[in-house]
């Protein structure tokens, strides 16, 4: 779910984007519980994401359409989306901590930063 936005608009909106920054949201399609991740409009220019790398193992557990909850910037990349982080921890993956520190390590130093300003993580499975 990718709103149609110019390249400008996205690198402007890019520029602005820092790791760990909160935006509140609304999550708007939940394609496949269990399966993809949920689609967030956190009224910018482009929507937000949550992969199902973050989320609760258990699709019940997940965000429905309509939860209105507070995110954080998880990665942004070239893909006009911005992916996003629950701050609520009944929408994190229960294992969350154990999986951050095998797979993003360093997020805690990632914190503040501009989102242009680090390498993308590589995740396993």
């Amino acid at each position: 779910m990718s709103l149609m936005v110019s390249m400008e608009e996205w690198e402007e909106t890019r520029r602005r984007l820092h790791f760990g920054q909160r935006v509140s949201g609304r999550v708007v399609q939940v394609p496949r519980p269990g399966t993809i991740g949920v689609f967030v409009d956190i009224g910018l220019v482009v929507g937000g994401f949550v992969d199902v790398l973050l989320l609760p193992e258990d699709g019940a557990l997940w965000p429905t359409e309509g939860t209105e909850a507070e995110f954080e910037v998880w990665w942004v990349d070239e893909r006009p989306q911005i992916r996003l982080k629950p701050v609520d921890p009944r929408f994190l993956r229960e294992d969350f901590d154990e999986w951050l520190s095998r797979w993003r390590p360093g997020w805690h130093l990632e914190l503040g930063l501009p989102v242009l300003a680090v390498d993308p993580p590589s995740y396993g499975t």
